[in-house]
């Protein structure tokens, strides 16, 4: 004992110095107004889109393109071309390999903006895109956007048909709530069938790969879902040229009715990049000039996303401050003496962001009283399940207006109870959106045309529905504990499907069973914990790749800030208070803090879209590794470490 005390009590000294300089750190970047707001960035595509966008809004004029943007199309093209990998290909998150998809967006991006032909960038991408297939090998949306352009046959292109707004059965709520708000307006995009013009000479010819069709196949069994929805897009192709134009001039209407009641109350339909930029792009064929308030509206809030000054040029894909402000605020709020003015104002920025509007969710719940929270500045549509339970822990530590704060929390949790899934488990915007054959669709492969259920979501509601009162014995949260055990991986992890992967999953899904009073003497969370500490790098920390997506499998990466966070909240959450493990984890985080209170990280731990969009939270790098050491910190003052 004479031997290990020194060492322990070195250990929480130094704990007790990071936070208080990551602390200090947070408090200085807190807005006035109580919230925290990190950025969020992605990869190149939204660059790429974007100058496709101004060849949508400013066509070329006896063949010439002129855009009026010029100056900031040549940064936009020098901040793609800095992350070009050195095969030539871009990639989808850091450190990964070349991309199809979105090398085929940066070419078109780059050519369109005047790279020569000759030129050796553009000559490597061409070389990697033919190396990867082709531009037949991109997803739908790469051949739906070129197709918009004749650049892409159109017959090669998934059709997206606005009659999906007259299917019984309330079709579209079986779609997830991005691809619903993203598939509406492109729905009247398509329909329109615009052709627009590109420069003279323009084509992309160059990126096809000889004798590979454009079609996209059909399944190989007669009597599948595959097949079935191929089928169904051949006649979606013949209804486009012989259907009814009085079905189809209806269809249109009631999808633009839908799409601009979606941009009230809202900072753009969905708060989210691709529905905002097809918004644009659907007003102008519904004739709204480019002076119409709806148009000006859409245009504002879409160029908010853009980020252009000393930092670079690049877009966020939307913004984060509610998520983030919940985080911060939770970690902080975690500490032995908690910055309670700071919180407090945070509670109360929280508190006005709370949903008081029915929105899409409603369809499953009409009887469900509005509450929860969005993620973005403003949303009232689309709150998620996962914001408003980081919210409600964020609140179980703050104090903002009393009054105002019990009643948002007892309607959120009454929401959060009532979104509970049929399967035990709670997803992220909708309640049973689990039409599996919706997979099949041709536009589904930006895999995320459904919102099922997942651990780390109930993992983190379960831990918010105790935080503020729900007994453990009640019956949604024994249904949210069978939901984690019977989803539990073989191996012992969790899955993780909007941070990554596995690592992120069994960190919540161990915090939930552990508010839920699931022992830590249980087969499960033992197993749990071994898989964790088998995982770890040998410099103390834990990384894990985007790549576990495509493996389907956790895929060993560099150690980050923020996966080494959550490793040692899964750790203390499976009662591992002393281990080598938990040890030198605290010990990497400790090590790795900069001078002036922060941690750096370079690559994705967010998850937008599995093996197709990922995101980087700069905040991730600074909350979590406060919440983690707080946590510790906490385990040793009761004595259990």
């Amino acid at each position: 004992m004479s031997q290990t005390m020194p060492v322990a009590e070195a250990l929480s000294s130094g704990a007790t110095r990071a936070v208080a300089r990551a602390t200090e750190w947070l408090l200085e970047r807190q807005h006035r107004d109580g919230y925290w707001w990190g950025e969020l960035t992605a990869d190149t595509t939204l660059e790429s889109d974007w100058i496709l966008l101004q060849l949508w809004l400013h066509a070329p004029v006896d063949g010439v393109w002129n855009p009026p943007e010029r100056e900031r199309i040549d940064r936009a093209v020098e901040s793609i071309l800095a992350r070009q990998l050195p095969d030539g290909g871009f990639n989808i998150y850091p450190q990964g390999p070349s991309e199809v998809s979105a090398t085929v967006k940066a070419y078109f991006a780059l050519k369109l903006a005047g790279l020569d032909y000759d030129d050796p960038r553009l000559k490597r991408a061409r070389e990697r895109i033919l190396a990867l297939g082709g531009i037949q090998a991109a997803n739908s949306y790469v051949k739906i956007n070129l197709s918009l352009f004749g650049l892409y046959p159109r017959d090669g292109a998934p059709t997206v048909p606005p009659e999906l707004m007259l299917l019984p059965g309330n079709f579209i709520y079986q779609m997830s709530s991005w691809t619903r708000a993203i598939v509406i307006p492109l729905a009247i995009v398509h329909a329109f069938d615009p052709r627009r013009p590109v420069p003279k000479g323009f084509d992309l010819q160059e990126l096809f790969v000889p004798g590979v069709k454009t079609e996209f196949a059909e399944g190989a069994k007669f009597f599948s879902w595959r097949s079935f929805f191929y089928k169904a897009d051949r006649f979606l192709k013949w209804w486009e040229k012989r259907g009814s134009r009085n079905v189809r001039e209806k269809a249109i209407r009631k999808a633009e009715q839908w799409m601009l009641e979606r941009t009230r109350y809202t900072d753009g339909l969905g708060a989210i990049y691709p529905p905002m930029m097809y918004v644009i792009m659907a007003l102008d064929l519904l004739g709204y000039p480019a002076d119409h308030p709806e148009r000006v509206e859409a245009q504002r809030q879409f160029d908010r996303l853009m980020v252009d000054d000393e930092r670079g040029f690049y877009f966020q894909p939307c913004f984060s401050v509610v998520w983030d402000t919940a985080i911060a605020g939770y970690a902080l709020g975690l500490g032995g003496e908690p910055p309670e003015a700071a919180l407090g104002r945070a509670a109360d920025w929280l508190l006005s962001k709370e949903v008081r509007h029915k929105g899409d969710w409603s369809v499953k719940r009409p009887k469900t009283e509005p509450a929860g929270w969005y993620f973005e500045f403003a949303n009232e549509f689309y709150p998620d399940i996962d914001d408003t339970a980081m919210v409600l822990l964020a609140l179980s530590r703050a104090q903002g207006k009393p009054a105002a704060q019990s009643a948002a929390v007892k309607r959120a949790v009454k929401w959060l109870l009532d979104m509970q899934s049929k399967d035990g488990g709670w997803a992220a915007f909708d309640v049973d959106n689990n039409w599996e054959s919706l997979s099949y669709v041709p536009f589904a492969d930006h895999n995320a045309m459904l919102d099922p259920t997942c651990p780390d979501i109930t993992g983190r509601v379960l831990e918010a529905l105790c935080a503020c009162g729900v007994s453990q014995n009640h019956p949604a949260v024994e249904r949210g504990v069978k939901y984690l055990l019977q989803a539990q991986e073989q191996d012992g992890s969790w899955y993780g499907r909007w941070g990554v992967d596995y690592i992120y999953g069994t960190f919540l899904a161990l915090r939930g069973l552990a508010a839920a009073g699931v022992s830590e003497l249980e087969a499960p969370v033992q197993r749990a914990l071994e898989w964790v500490r088998a995982n770890q790098n040998f410099d103390g920390g834990w990384g894990e790749s985007c790549a576990s997506y495509d493996e389907n499998r956790y895929v060993a990466a560099a150690s980050t800030p923020s996966q080494t966070a959550w490793a040692v909240l899964a750790l203390l959450a499976g009662g591992d208070t002393t281990s080598a493990s938990l040890k030198d984890g605290v010990e990497y985080l400790l090590r790795t803090q900069t001078s002036d209170g922060t941690w750096d990280e370079d690559l994705a731990t967010g998850t937008g879209f599995p093996r197709v969009f990922y995101l980087s939270y700069h905040l991730y790098r600074h909350s979590f590794p406060v919440m983690a050491l707080n946590c510790f910190l906490q385990a040793r003052s009761a004595g259990r470490g």
